[in-house]
C-alpha cells in the first residue's frame, strides 16, 4: 500500500486555515457592497453592470468582477447579464427596508482599520480605536455608533421583551442604555412602566431623536450622565444592564452590580444581558472573538462568562438567578437575579 494511496489516513486538515487567511476578502466585499449602496442601486429591480457601474460611477470592468463576487457570496442573482438583490439582501440590506442592517454593518467597517491594528493592542494593552472617538467626540461617528446599535439592538429586544416578565413593575433605570430601544419596547410591552435612561451627552443627544420618533418621550425618558460615576438614585423595581460589561473589568462590573442593588426596591429585578461566554472563556468562538473586538475599541474591554456574572451577583445578595439564552443567531445571553 502506497503512502499516496486514499485509504492511508490523512494528517490534520489545514482547510481552516486557508479560509480563515482569506476570509477578510468575503467581509471587504460586504463592507463594500454596503458602503456603496449598492443594495439601494438595485433596489427597483435589475440592472447590467455598465448601468450599475454608471449609477455609482464605478468602473465598468471592476463592477462586474464585483457584482459577481456577490452572487458567489448570495447577496445578489444574476439572469441573462441583469443583476438583482437576493432576498436576503432585499431584506437586511436596504435601507427602506425595515429590517434594515446597514448601519450596523457601517460599523464593522469602520472597525476594520482597527482590526489591522491587533499585533499593537496587543503589545501595548491599548485599543486601537479611542472610545471617546465614537461616544461623543467625533459627532459624525457618535451618531453613526448610536444608530447601529440602535438597529442591532430591535432585534435582540423584540426577543428580550418576551423572555422578561415585567409585568406590575413601574419605574426602570436602563443604564448605559445607549439608543434607548430596550426601554422603548419594553415599556410598550407593560403598560404602565416607566424607565429613566442613563447615557452620556453625545449619545443621549441621539438617543432623545430616536424615543421622540417612536412616540415614547412620555414614558422613556434620558439622562445624561456616566454609568461610572453618576447616581443611580433609588426606589427603581427593574435595573437593566445591556451591552455594558464587555466594556468593563471585573471590579467595575461587581460595583455596577452593587450600586444596581442599592437603588433597587426589596424584591426588586436586575437584569443584565450581554455577550457572554462558557466557563473557561473560550466558547462560543463568536463571544471569544467578540472579547477581541471590545479589546481593541475599549480600554478595559473583553468578554465575561455568565457564570461568572451570576456568582457575582450572588456575592451581592442576588437570589433565584438564571441564565436564558436568546435564540440563534443572536449571541447574547441574559442573566437576571433578584434583590431579597
Amino acid at each position: 500500500m502506497s503512502a499516496t494511496d486514499p485509504s492511508v489516513a490523512k494528517g490534520p486538515d489545514p482547510s481552516s486555515i486557508v479560509r480563515l487567511s482569506t476570509a477578510y476578502w468575503e467581509s471587504q466585499t460586504l463592507l463594500t457592497a454596503n458602503r456603496l449602496r449598492l443594495f439601494d442601486a438595485l433596489a427597483d429591480g435589475a440592472r447590467t453592470a455598465d448601468e450599475v457601474a454608471s449609477a455609482l460611477s464605478l468602473d465598468a470592468r471592476s463592477t462586474a468582477l464585483f457584482l459577481r463576487a456577490c452572487v458567489g457570496l448570495g447577496f445578489l442573482t444574476e439572469k441573462a447579464g441583469r443583476f438583482e438583490n437576493a432576498p436576503v439582501a432585499a431584506a437586511f440590506l436596504v435601507s427602506r427596508s425595515p429590517a434594515f442592517m446597514g448601519n450596523v454593518i457601517r460599523y464593522s467597517d469602520q472597525l476594520y482599520g482597527a482590526w489591522g491594528q491587533l499585533e499593537g493592542s496587543l503589545r501595548a494593552g491599548k485599543p486601537a480605536l479611542p472610545a471617546e472617538t465614537y461616544l461623543g467626540d467625533d459627532p459624525a461617528r457618535t451618531r453613526g455608533f448610536v444608530m447601529a446599535m440602535h438597529e442591532r439592538a430591535l432585534g435582540i429586544a423584540r426577543v428580550l421583551v418576551n423572555v422578561l416578565d415585567l409585568q406590575g413593575r413601574r419605574s426602570m433605570l436602563d443604564v448605559g442604555g445607549g439608543p434607548g430601544t430596550y426601554s422603548v419596547l419594553l415599556t410598550e410591552r407593560f403598560p404602565g412602566l416607566r424607565s429613566e435612561v442613563l447615557e452620556l451627552p453625545g449619545v443621549a443627544a441621539v438617543a432623545r431623536e430616536l424615543v421622540a420618533s417612536a412616540g415614547a418621550s412620555d414614558r422613556v425618558v434620558l439622562r445624561d450622565g456616566d454609568y461610572h460615576s453618576s447616581d443611580f438614585g433609588s426606589g427603581k423595581d427593574v435595573v437593566l444592564m445591556s451591552g455594558m460589561f464587555h466594556r468593563e473589568s471585573e471590579a467595575t462590573c461587581r460595583g455596577l452590580i452593587e450600586r444596581a442593588s442599592a437603588c433597587l426596591d426589596p424584591g426588586g429585578l436586575l437584569v443584565v444581558s450581554d455577550v457572554f461566554t462558557d466557563e473557561g472563556g473560550a466558547r462560543p468562538t463568536f463571544a471569544a472573538m467578540f472579547g477581541l473586538n471590545m479589546m481593541l475599541t475599549a480600554p478595559d474591554g473583553g468578554v465575561h462568562a455568565d457564570a461568572d456574572v451570576m456568582r457575582w451577583m450572588g456575592d451581592c445578595g442576588f437570589r433565584d438567578m438564571r441564565m436564558v439564552p436568546l435564540p440563534p443567531p443572536m449571541p447574547h445571553r441574559v442573566v437576571m437575579g433578584f434583590k431579597p
